[in-house]
């Protein structure tokens, strides 16, 4: 009976039934006090995150599959659920990202100050949750699409929360026509593979031939669902506004789990097929590289911190394909090494880029909570007023940018060697490896010299508002979240032989064929020992630079002085980079793709000039200038259709009598 209790699918199915009613007490009990009723949620929500992490650890560390047929059927057959590795490492930030979003909530989002909100957040909050868990279980397409579009809903609601203000309701429509738009993707999926399989049940990995025309309409199906969830670049214009408008703990757990249960459906589906070919690889690789480089460069320009955010999201969701892209390559070169790396690479990345991602969105929200902007230009010297903030915000900077001694470098480093390892192929695979390298080196230099800029803007030099002056620290439940997070990011960069093991299980139920050749394990594929060590010194010498300095500034005498400058009498904020100013030589490379808009009030032209100021704002290109011209187009040409919908009750009676009269003629032929 205990072992039954303890089981892994018996923790995580607690865990998402948990989850899916922490918000119920605070919306149906209205005679509960409304803060009374937050603890309560956030209590339930921390007890599923902690059940449902401890469920996806054991299934990783055992690595068997559970797998439960429900008791009542759909008109299209039975319904399964189950947990495998792949499912299970997914989980992980599932689970643990709400988990930590919750209690965050509990400062920033307090139901004294937010009365109007937080019920309805809340509800909507573990709705969430338990819907992203129901998509990971699922274990055929019709359970599936209902988890998926559970999930669908909830995030718009959430996204949404302040729809009283234009631009959240803006970004709230937007969100969902994109997200409906992906889910008739899905529809079309799921069809698709019930033709190759002859079940709406999920194959057997490796099962379905890839190398017929069916299978290449499948894939580029799910290549455009799940591209559209997880924001891969085009697909991704939903994600800056929805990220920057929604409440930021909300905007952590989206960046963090919600884009990677795309990531989850494509690698999923990619499962089914084996003798994979090459283009299939090149696609997902030439989209991870276009994504990463463009990404990060439309992040260089960003004013806006989280929208600035958002675009790191695109960037990482761009390295995480390119790692799918080599495993993939590798499947059709018959490169065992290439796939495990490849493979091993996308999915730690997963895993980190959902801690250091959400550790910045919290830190942002921090920030924001202090300051009550999101503009980085009226931001400055945080660090003296929140330095709890400042230091775990640069955690995350540094974990993003891909540096030792943190996670995002290990991941990024699986990435690499398996780029190196295709590069000694022959044809294509050389090619696309080699150049698809100094793109990950590029994409990595980039968002170093973004993040000098944030934290330098944001958390150095001098206030630029009285706002930053005011400012003060967040509370212990926004700061222990943050602290969890960092803590997970600087213990995989530390000691990543601890999720070697269940990485190598992951990869084998993606990849079932690494299991039936010989090749090295992981373990002496990457030099682990060599990361820990140079990541312990790193921090020793770090920790012994800091206190050498500390020391010398203590020692040496105070004074002040007026510091000299070319015709003015006194420093002033003005005088510091801005975010436009600090980006200006990058985004001008980029101008081609960027499309920056110049805004100049006055002109210096001669000794004594009038009073001068400079900004320049990046748009939403690719929705601005290539999506929204194109929708419009479609819409006059197609203008004449619109008479059909002329409101007369009996008429649409009779388009649903004439089609309902086509399909079964049609079903006859």
């Amino acid at each position: 009976m205990m072992q039954e209790l303890f089981a892994p699918g018996t923790l995580v199915f607690s865990a998402t039934l948990l989850a899916a009613v922490s918000g119920v007490p605070l919306v149906c009990t209205r005679r509960l006090n409304a803060s009374q009723g937050q603890i309560f949620s956030i209590f339930l929500m921390l007890i599923a995150s902690c059940v449902g992490v401890a469920g996806a650890i054991l299934v990783l560390l055992s690595g068997h599959t559970f797998l439960y047929e429900l008791i009542w059927q759909s008109p299209f057959g039975p319904c399964q659920i189950g947990i495998d590795p792949l499912s299970a490492w997914f989980l992980l930030p599932v689970f643990l990202i709400p988990g930590c979003a919750a209690l965050y909530a509990r400062t920033y989002w307090h139901a004294d100050q937010h009365p109007a909100t937080v019920r309805t957040m809340t509800f909507f909050f573990g709705v969430m949750t338990a819907s992203m868990s129901g998509v990971v279980l699922a274990r055929d397409g019709i359970s599936f699409l209902f988890a998926w579009e559970i999930m669908a809903l909830a995030a718009y609601f959430l996204i949404s929360t302040e729809d009283e203000k234009p631009d959240v309701a803006e970004a709230g429509t937007l969100y969902m026509i994109s997200t409906h738009t992906g889910t008739l993707g899905l529809f079309a999926l799921f069809p698709l593979l019930n033709l190759l399989s002859g079940s709406w049940l999920f194959p057997a990995p490796t099962s379905l031939d890839a190398t017929s025309g069916m299978s290449a309409v499948v894939f580029v199906t799910a290549l455009f669902a799940f591209g559209l969830k997880a924001g891969i670049m085009p697909l991704h214009i939903w994600l800056p506004s929805a990220h920057a408008n929604a409440p930021s703990h909300i905007s952590a757990v989206m960046s963090g789990v919600i884009l990677k249960v795309g990531v989850y459906g494509l690698l999923r589906t990619l499962s089914f097929f084996h003798t994979v070919p090459l283009w299939w690889g090149c696609c997902v690789l030439i989209l991870g590289v276009v994504s990463g480089v463009a990404g990060v460069a439309f992040a260089l320009g960003q004013n806006d911190l989280k929208r600035l955010l958002a675009y790191h999201s695109i960037e990482n969701i761009g390295i995480i394909f390119m790692g799918l892209g080599v495993a993939l390559i590798g499947q059709t070169t018959g490169s065992t090494v290439m796939m495990l790396l490849g493979m091993s690479g996308a999915l730690l990345h997963v895993l980190n880029h959902a801690a250091f991602k959400a550790l910045l969105f919290m830190g942002a929200g921090s920030v924001i909570h202090a300051v009550g902007t999101r503009e980085i230009d009226l931001m400055g010297g945080a660090a003296r007023r929140i330095p709890y903030t400042a230091l775990l915000f640069g955690v995350g900077s540094v974990a993003i940018c891909g540096l030792p001694p943190l996670n995002g470098f290990v991941s990024e480093l699986l990435i690499y060697l398996g780029f190196f390892q295709g590069i000694q192929r022959e044809g294509g695979a050389a090619v696309a490896s080699a150049l698809a390298a100094p793109a990950l080196a590029l994409i990595g230099g980039l968002a170093v010299a973004c993040f000098v800029k944030v934290y330098g803007i944001v958390f150095l030099g001098v206030p630029r508002a009285e706002t930053d002056v005011e400012c003060h620290e967040a509370g212990w439940q926004m700061l222990l979240p943050m602290l969890l997070l960092g803590v997970l990011c600087l213990g995989i960069g530390l000691v990543p032989a601890l999720v070697v093991d269940p990485l190598q299980r992951t990869s084998l139920t993606i990849l079932p064929i690494l299991a039936r050749t010989t090749g090295l394990p992981l373990q002496e594929l990457v030099p682990l020992t060599m990361i820990t060590v140079s990541g312990v010194v790193l921090l020793v010498l770090i920790a012994a630079l800091a206190v050498w300095y500390r020391r010398r500034l203590a020692g040496m005498p105070c004074s002040e002085t007026v510091t000299w400058g070319c015709a003015y009498q006194r420093p002033a904020p003005r005088m510091q980079y801005s975010a436009s100013s600090f980006a200006d030589m990058l985004v001008s490379m980029f101008a081609f793709v960027l499309k920056p808009q110049s805004h100049r009030k006055g002109v210096i032209s001669d000794l004594s000039p009038d009073c001068a100021r400079f900004s320049r704002h990046v748009p939403e290109v690719v929705l601005e200038m290539l999506y929204i011209p194109a929708l419009m187009h479609l819409y006059r040409r197609l203008s004449g259709i619109r008479r059909l919908q002329s409101g007369v009750l009996q008429q649409y009676v009779l388009y649903s009598l004439v089609t309902l009269i086509v399909l079964l003629v049609a079903s006859y032929l």
